[in-house]
């Protein structure tokens, strides 16, 4: 197949995340096996306007602003000159509506959808227009199938009016971790958080909850791995609650660096608002390491709770700080729960979720619809 994808960043854009990690993980496999996919990205400083990752072309066309109305008119004419066969649109910023336009079927792929999270993490303007686009949603992809990467997301999409019968749910998967996790009974107290440093990922009261925990666990350190904008404000936050000497921000780090922190961790964490999977759940997992994670879309769906870790309220420290407390101090209770995270993560496969994107995108191709 020839695969169009619409994706606002790419793998090399300073704030790639999670939903490019999937969409790549996904399709690089599948460019592997012969299709033919290129991705229209938006461009950035020090970016090549024609770039190539694992048989992926990437064509960075414009920069923000312009490049969503960019990407509307190359998708309608490249769709019309017959260049494509599906085109495949990434749900998970500002919506495409590339059903409207496209000449060839669309496949919606949506790891989340903002909703009012938008208010938390831009300006009031641009959350009005990412609501107000949004809200487009069922009438232009009332004819689209979407896959959503958990049942979460494919609960705010039904409740938004998409029929149910028009999503299937395809989880993520997980590269194997390079490191090797000893007993987390003989872990440090260390506790880990990886993923971008942005207001809505609620990172403050992660630093609120180790704040808390600094009386009853002298050694207790807070490690930090990700870049973004919040950086300057978190350091400023842990200063003014007394901690910053135990919190390390350590910015972008490789997978190899990533897994070797998760490695020596006693527990990860997410205070996230909202997530379309929670993918460094399962990365963590996948090296013996529970989780103390937000009860909130995408987390709820990787996190099992009192199993692999604990959900807690959206937003309480303090509650994050008890059941921190319980895995730090409780050998058994995190030795138990290591061990079912461990076999949690063994469910997630990349192979698996490249093969069931192919299947979909063949029946799409071939429909026309």
């Amino acid at each position: 197949m020839r695969i169009l994808i619409l994706n606002e960043r790419d793998p090399r854009h300073p704030k790639a995340g999670g939903a490019e990690t999937h969409v790549h993980e996904v399709f690089g496999r599948l460019a592997a096996r012969g299709h033919a996919v290129t991705e229209l990205v938006s461009s950035f400083a020090g970016g090549a306007a024609h770039d190539e990752i694992d048989a992926i072309r990437f064509d960075r066309i414009a920069r923000m602003p312009a490049y969503y109305p960019r990407a509307a008119v190359r998708c309608a004419g490249a769709t019309r000159r017959g260049e494509f066969d599906v085109v495949v649109e990434c749900l998970n910023k500002l919506p495409f509506l590339a059903p409207l336009y496209s000449a060839r079927p669309v496949l919606g792929l949506c790891h989340h959808l903002f909703g009012t999270t938008a208010f938390r993490q831009v300006t009031w303007p641009i959350a009005l227009a990412v609501v107000a686009v949004e809200r487009a949603i069922p009438a232009a992809y009332r004819r689209a199938p979407i896959v959503a990467i958990s049942e979460s997301t494919r609960d705010d999409l039904v409740a938004r009016g998409i029929s149910a019968a028009q999503v299937e749910v395809q989880h993520p998967g997980i590269r194997q971790p390079s490191a090797q996790p000893g007993p987390i009974a003989l872990r440090e107290p260390l506790v880990v958080y990886v993923g971008r440093l942005e207001a809505y990922k609620r990172i403050d009261v992660v630093l609120d909850a180790v704040a808390r925990l600094a009386p009853r666990h002298p050694t207790l350190q807070l490690v930090l791995l990700g870049r973004g904008s919040e950086r300057a404000r978190l350091e400023q936050r842990a200063g003014a609650l007394g901690i910053r000497e135990r919190v390390a921000f350590e910015g972008f780090v490789s997978d190899a660096e990533r897994d070797a922190w998760l490695a020596r961790a006693r527990v990860c964490v997410c205070a996230s608002h909202k997530e379309g999977f929670g993918l460094t759940v399962i990365e963590s997992n996948a090296l013996g390491t529970p989780n103390v994670a937000s009860d909130a879309p995408g987390l709820r769906d990787t996190v099992r709770h009192g199993e692999t870790g604990f959900l807690v309220a959206d937003g309480d420290a303090a509650q994050f700080a008890e059941r921190i407390d319980a895995l730090l101090a409780d050998d058994a209770l995190a030795e138990r729960m290591s061990r079912a995270a461990l076999a949690w993560s063994q469910r997630f496969d990349w192979e698996h979720a490249a093969e069931a994107m192919e299947r979909s995108l063949a029946r799409v191709a071939e429909s026309g619809a």
